[in-house]
């Protein structure tokens, strides 16, 4: 039977069930960071959202392996002042919470006097996007825009421009969810090497000043930092209109359990979807 195009289905009596969009190359039987952040967000969309609101900072803590399992998410209000509205989320699977989130939305208004510093920046795109859900292009200074991850096993900077997937099947892909399922992959952007990629996120900060606009989503490593096994990188959110925001993760080392793109699969076939991470 061929699977949704989404991480998860709901079941009549609330579960929430991962498809194999779902899945993760970290280990069998393991979610992806993308599926758990899209998730959360998604519900936490769902519990808080208000149009009259802006997301502003999502963060999520992905301190236990999510896995191939049912799954439900818990969300409760923290605070709901008139120009700042806080909601925490847990993702529950049996007794155990393996992630947790804070979603802090923000009430728009007119900017303050004068005018701030803003860096001068180019933002690429690849030369053609389709509407609607599509595999991810991926760009590097050697190769430019493919949809081949492998090629990009390299040292130098990368970017992404991706549609990401609904979270649920049949539940609409929202611009804050698209937003936040792609912003996931500043792990792989920042972590991605010549050998593939060797460092695991335990964690998520999305910070918006808007929602992006139209099907797609760039996402481009900023910075990476390491030491000891241990790695922060940051990444720029953009759309066709400009930046949006800024990715924040992370990460440990599981060199143990590399990923390298290169390498052929159980099933025959090459890696290809960035998502998959």
């Amino acid at each position: 039977m061929t699977s949704p195009l989404a991480y998860f289905t709901r079941t009549d009596d609330g579960d929430l069930l991962p498809t194999r969009y779902a899945r993760s190359r970290w280990g069998a039987g393991l979610l992806n960071g993308p599926a758990v952040v899209a998730l959360v967000a998604h519900e936490l969309e769902r519990a808080a959202g208000d149009p009259e609101l802006v997301p502003g900072r999502l963060t999520v803590d992905l301190f236990k392996a999510a896995r191939q399992a049912p799954t439900t998410v818990r969300t409760r209000a923290i605070r709901a002042g008139r120009r700042i509205r806080t909601t925490f989320a847990e993702v529950i699977q049996g007794d155990t919470v393996v992630a947790q989130a804070t979603l802090i939305q923000y009430r728009p208004s007119a900017p303050p006097p004068g005018t701030e510093w803003a860096p001068q920046t180019t933002l690429d795109r690849p030369p053609s996007s389709e509407s609607g859900i599509a595999l991810p292009w991926l760009f590097s200074e050697p190769v430019g825009w493919t949809r081949e991850i492998a090629g990009h096993q390299d040292d130098t900077r990368k970017s992404m421009w991706a549609t990401g997937l609904p979270a649920i099947a049949g539940e609409p892909l929202t611009p804050f969810v698209r937003a936040a399922s792609v912003s996931e992959s500043t792990s792989l952007l920042t972590n991605l090497g010549t050998s593939g990629i060797g460092y695991i996120n335990g964690d998520l900060t999305l910070a918006l000043t808007r929602a992006p606009v139209g099907d797609w989503v760039g996402i481009r490593a900023d910075t990476h930092l390491a030491a000891d096994g241990l790695s922060v990188g940051t990444t720029t959110l953009y759309d066709q209109q400009g930046a949006i925001g800024t990715g924040l993760v992370t990460a440990i080392s599981n060199a143990q359990a590399q990923i390298d793109f290169g390498r052929v699969d159980e099933a025959g076939e090459p890696p290809t979807r960035q998502s998959e991470v």
